[in-house]
């Protein structure tokens, strides 16, 4: 494609951007549980109508330009860092995703060691594996230690793969492939015993977390804990384009701060790894927070464990298959029973439309929850049971021709 000589009417436009979307999976019917995240069209509105009222507002002149945008920042961290237990001078930096987050921890943790490269960060092997690209970007070392039998950070194993080059240590609360939370508790004080920043990676966690009953010790009550990287655009509900990095001490921003005065113009300083920011991502995520409220984040959170039980519950009662222990908003589940391979239940599930996430180790299906599920959780679980006689039947008659060939 080239561009047009002249431009183009948009009722045109438009009806070339719903054609592009046609093959689409429809996230708006909870057909996928990967990539988004969604309530009801009220919320969805809020998000978009304050995007709009600041959809060219640019968050790299929030300073002088458009202090509004500096106000709103302020009071989205401070609503965030209120609800991990951050102490008294703690700080934060709106980011535009999960992956910026991490890397201006570990860029952090690097410089307040000494700024050197060749470091090491040590963490689970369930870590995002947004350490590991951070860690090349900043020429350090990601040393992947293996969980225990509960899939929770071995404590003891990564102590022993820590050495003077550590610069962070890592936890997830939870962990994306299996949704456990790391002995946050225990990581704290072996950070503090090797004077290392501790980072916990609660991006899938940080806003469905503290609404949540029964959880390990995850946020900045934990002593030790440098660092919490927090998505407003997964459980936060948010429009896609905001994350947070918060830190226990407002001083420890400056460790991510880039500053040089090496041209023409003077002073250039940014907290982020981006210039340019969309002040609309900033204004949707303080609206929708401030919408929601705690009651209807712990509505969310309802709504999201009401799915995960019934979904649960089925896959339980279908011989051959389990769901992997868990207690979150991330849900697998495989089969134990050869007659039943799940990539054939995977296969059945994806022609009746639900676009299915698949898991490597141990083979299974991936399913992240939110809010939009619970409406559609009987829809899903007709589909597995349909998909899963499906599968075994198959695999019957695969075994009968076998025999026969045999």
């Amino acid at each position: 494609m080239k561009l047009p000589e002249k431009g183009e009417a948009w009722p045109a436009l438009e009806q070339a951007l719903h054609d592009a979307k046609a093959r689409d999976h429809s996230w708006r019917k909870g057909r996928m549980a990967v990539f988004f995240y969604y309530l009801d069209e009220e919320l969805e509105r809020v998000g978009q109508d304050a995007y709009r009222l600041f959809w060219t507002e640019n968050h790299l002149g929030a300073g002088r330009a458009f202090p509004s945008l500096a106000k709103l920042e302020g009071e989205v961290v401070s609503m965030a860092l209120d609800l991990v237990h951050a102490p008294e001078g703690a700080g934060g930096t709106m980011t535009s995703g999960g992956s910026e987050s991490i890397f201006l921890a570990m860029l952090a943790a690097r410089e307040k060691s000494g700024g050197k490269t060749g470091g090491n960060v040590v963490m689970p092997d369930t870590a995002h594996l947004t350490f590991d690209r951070a860690c090349w970007y900043l020429g350090l070392e990601a040393r992947r230690v293996p969980v225990g039998a509960d899939r929770r950070g071995d404590v003891a194993a990564m102590e022993a793969a820590c050495d003077e080059g550590t610069v962070a240590i890592v936890g997830s609360a939870p962990c994306y492939p299996f949704g456990t939370v790391d002995p946050i508790r225990e990581l704290g004080a072996l950070a503090q015993r090797r004077g290392a920043w501790l980072h916990v990676d609660a991006c899938v966690g940080g806003f469905i977390n503290p609404f949540l009953s029964g959880l390990p010790e995850w946020d900045f009550a934990v002593p030790g804990v440098s660092s919490i990287s927090a998505d407003i655009h997964k459980h936060g509900m948010a429009p896609k384009g905001a994350s947070l990095l918060l830190v226990r001490d407002e001083a420890l921003r400056r460790f991510h701060r880039f500053e040089s005065r090496a041209w023409a113009r003077g002073l250039y300083a940014a907290y982020t790894a981006q210039g340019t920011r969309p002040g609309g991502a900033v204004a949707a995520a303080w609206a929708v927070m401030r919408f929601l409220g705690r009651a209807g984040y712990r509505d969310c959170a309802e709504r999201v464990m009401r799915a995960r039980a019934i979904i649960v519950a089925a896959v339980e009662a279908i011989p051959g298959l389990e769901a992997l222990p868990g207690q979150h908003a991330i849900l697998v589940y495989r089969s134990t029973d050869p007659a039943l391979p799940i990539a054939a239940v995977a296969e059945g599930l994806e022609r009746r439309g639900w676009l299915v996430s698949r898991q490597v180790e141990p083979e299974g299906i991936h399913l992240h929850l939110n809010p939009l599920h619970a409406e559609v959780a009987e829809e899903y679980v007709a589909a597995l049971r349909e998909a899963a006689a499906e599968a075994r039947g198959a695999g019957a008659a695969r075994a009968k021709e076998e025999v026969r060939a045999y």
